[in-house]
């Protein structure tokens, strides 16, 4: 089912380690126009789609608030906790920067996301063949996960687009050592990667530094030190700002640890089963697993990449295989194994690199020979399909309805303060104060949880000068808020400091 490289990789492949590189010309790219076309389709309806079921009007969620405001013209910067990477806010920057349009927004970064996939999978060309790599785009780009996050303001769809572009360019770099634009590949998507979370980056290329430092075969400086170089051009600034802002890297570390329940030894397998059904965040993670059918793919996703591993193997050519199966594992597994909760989005890298195996297996499953199996196989897939679509899309229509109700709830109560007095410049506390206060142009600040930044002297102290408004769920209000006028906006009890004037007097 292989040609030009994939028949390179195949006699290579018979050596008991990794092949060695093979010089330039056993690598022979397919004609670029007809692969090329297919992955710009799949790039295409994936980018529609976002824009179909996604809905550009959707409002920002509290991640979002906290990136999108660090750039944006509209409201004051949000707390930047610890574990937070600078690479959404100049992601966003050119649209946020001048426009506080959420919709033009999301159109933005639908067509950002296609084109990225686009290039990911244009990566992988004389590894794989075009037919492959467009399956394998289909087949992540139709996971709702996949489409709920390629128009957020979100980091991990960009880690995982990085992983695939740079586990396949690291690939052809190693195949051909004279593949310039693969080496600039190898540097541009590791630096992508860390400029959007640093720890993913070092966990999703882990294998291949493992490779390149470890397996006498796979050693090649050049291509070790454009990896590592790209790491530390992504993740200099986050280091820099550790020392500026956090105490220190090993300080930084530790808080983005403690803010993340305390890395270590803790399954988290069932909380990502459990997320599977839509929900963004499952922390804590206690609520039942989703029907069987909106999970079941989840199982047969690891069946799979068992599969397409054997068959690789026992064909002789195991390293376009085994080493993004290598990389998935390497990144899912801070997820699966080394945190107490769970959101679908941290595995998107995982799913982004298993794809292409998976594909590889899938055609090589419809194009084997057989008057009755190739029939066969062409149903079962087809009926496969015809239930995992149809729940993937119904599982996305179900979470975007939720959260977009929850958004118009916050911006219900934006709106509220604002009738209230509490107009920018101001300050709001309390139960979901980081989104909040950014639809109303708002400052935000907590005393306590995971974005503590100030104290209740300080709120005091702001609330002399400003407008504050401190957002309670259920009890009372905070000792800082206590005869403060009371109200009900949009079902949310909300305390506001007595009025001050422009001078800031009472």
């Amino acid at each position: 089912m292989r040609d030009g490289p994939q028949a390179a990789d195949s006699a290579s492949a018979a050596s008991t380690g990794p092949p060695r590189p093979d010089p330039p010309t056993a690598v022979r790219f397919a004609p670029r126009s007809r692969g090329e076309v297919a992955l710009a389709v799949v790039a295409g309806a994936f980018t529609l789609a976002q824009l179909l079921l996604v809905r550009p009007g959707m409002g920002l969620g509290w991640d979002e608030s906290v990136y999108v405001s660090q750039v944006s013209s509209h409201a004051p910067t949000a707390f930047f906790s610890a574990p937070r990477a600078r690479g959404v806010p100049l992601l966003v920057a050119p649209v946020a920067a001048w426009s506080s349009s959420t919709a033009l927004l999301r159109i933005y970064l639908a067509v950002l996301s296609g084109l990225a996939l686009f290039l990911a999978l244009r990566a992988w060309r004389g590894v794989f063949p075009a037919r492959v790599l467009a399956t394998a785009g289909a087949l992540f780009a139709t996971l709702w996960v996949t489409l709920f996050y390629g128009p957020q303001a979100m980091p991990n769809y960009w880690v995982a687009v990085g992983a695939l572009a740079g586990t396949g360019c690291f690939l052809r770099a190693q195949a051909n050592r004279f593949d310039r634009a693969a080496l600039w590949g190898v540097g541009l998507s590791a630096a992508l990667m860390a400029w959007m979370r640093p720890t993913d980056a070092v966990w999703a290329t882990l294998p291949l530094l493992v490779l390149l430092v470890c397996v006498r075969r796979w050693r090649r400086p050049a291509l070790l030190g454009v990896l590592v170089g790209g790491l530390a051009a992504g993740a200099a600034e986050w280091v820099i700002e550790a020392y500026v802002s956090y105490g220190g890297l090993g300080q930084r570390l530790s808080d983005a640890s403690r803010i993340q329940g305390g890395l270590g030894w803790n399954i988290a397998v069932g909380d990502q089963l459990r997320a599977l059904g839509g929900r963004t965040l499952c922390r804590p993670c206690t609520s039942a697993a989703p029907p069987v059918l909106e999970t079941l793919w989840w199982y047969v996703l690891p069946l799979l990449a068992a599969l397409a591993a054997m068959v690789a193997v026992r064909a002789r050519r195991p390293v376009a295989t085994l080493v993004p199966l290598a990389c998935a594992a390497s990144a899912a597994f801070p997820y699966l194994f080394m945190i107490g909760y769970a959101a679908p989005r941290f595995l998107l890298p995982a799913y982004a690199l298993v794809a292409v195996p998976v594909a590889d297996l899938l055609v090589h499953l419809v194009r084997a020979p057989g008057r009755i199996r190739r029939p066969l196989t062409l149903v079962l897939l087809t009926l496969a399909l015809a239930v995992h679509l149809p729940v993937q899309f119904a599982v996305l229509d179900h979470t975007v309805r939720r959260i977009t109700a929850a958004h118009r709830e916050w911006a219900a109560v934006a709106a509220g303060l604002h009738r209230l007095g509490v107009r920018p410049p101001c300050l709001v506390t309390g139960e979901n104060d980081v989104p909040i206060a950014y639809y109303a142009g708002c400052s935000s600040a907590a005393t306590v949880g995971h974005d503590a930044n100030t104290t209740a002297a300080g709120i005091r102290r702001t609330a002399r000068r400003l407008p504050v408004a401190t957002l309670v769920a259920t009890g009372g209000p905070p000792g800082y808020a206590r005869g403060w006028t009371s109200h009900q906006v949009a079902g949310v009890r909300v305390y506001v400091s007595p009025a001050v004037t422009p001078g800031g007097r009472r």
